[in-house]
Formats: structure tokens, C-alpha cells, sequence
């Protein structure tokens, strides 16, 4: 029995062909009467073990819908946490930061290309009323 639980237990899935050879294969002709009647009552236990999950994860996912209402919480503050949560992660990271410092510096020397040109004009239009 410790073997078979531990079978149950296994974390690795069944590969294609593994699936393939167990679906393809016809072991009904080699299985007696008797371990045919003990592997229906396997499968009708398993059958309600699996229908009983089912209703506890469903009780469970009610509970927690009811304890986030009782919190306040909702789908849009969940929405906006974790649009804040991943807006201050995206802030954080190097990338972030070096193409911050590069735009603030191109919008720096942006600014002050415009303010020479805007001088530039004004003295322009300025001689030009002079004359």
C-alpha cells in the first residue's frame, strides 16, 4: 500500500507516449472479476474525493469573495495595488533609471536649444524694428 500511495503522490507528469501507452493499452482482459470490482469502487471513491475537493475549493473561494468584501476590497483596488506595486517595481529597476537620467538630460538640453532660439528671434525681430 506504501508503494501505491506513494504512486499517487508523484510529482512528475505523464509524458506523451506514457499517456499514449496507458490509453492504447487493454488491460481489462488481463484483470480478474475481483480486481475489476475492487478498481470500480477505487474509481467511484476517487470519483467523490474529487467531487468533495471541488465543493471545499468553492467554499473556500466564497469565504475569501466574503473576507475581501469585508476588507473593502475589490476588484478595482486589486486592480489598482498592483498597477502601483508594478509601476514602483518598473521605477526600481536599472533600465528605468538610465533612460530616465538620458531623457531628463535630452529634455534639459532640449529646453535650452528652444530658449536660444527663442532669443535669437526676438533679437531678430527686434533689430528689425529698429531698422
Amino acid at each position: 500500500m506504501e508503494a501505491q500511495a506513494q504512486g499517487l503522490l508523484e510529482t512528475e507528469p505523464l509524458q506523451g507516449r506514457d499517456e499514449d501507452a496507458v490509453t492504447s493499452a487493454d488491460f481489462s482482459s488481463m484483470l480478474s472479476e475481483e480486481e475489476k470490482e475492487e478498481l470500480k469502487a477505487e474509481l467511484v471513491q476517487l470519483e467523490d474525493e474529487i467531487t468533495t475537493l471541488r465543493q471545499v475549493l468553492s467554499a473556500k473561494e466564497r469565504h475569501l469573495v466574503e473576507i475581501k468584501q469585508k476588507l473593502g476590497m475589490n476588484l478595482m483596488n486589486e486592480l489598482k495595488q498592483n498597477f502601483s506595486k508594478s509601476w514602483h517595481d518598473m521605477q526600481t529597476t536599472t533600465a528605468y533609471k538610465k533612460t530616465h537620467e538620458t531623457l531628463s538630460h535630452a529634455g534639459q538640453k532640449a529646453t535650452a536649444a528652444f530658449s536660444n532660439v527663442g532669443t535669437a528671434i526676438s533679437k531678430k525681430f527686434g533689430d528689425m524694428r529698429r531698422k
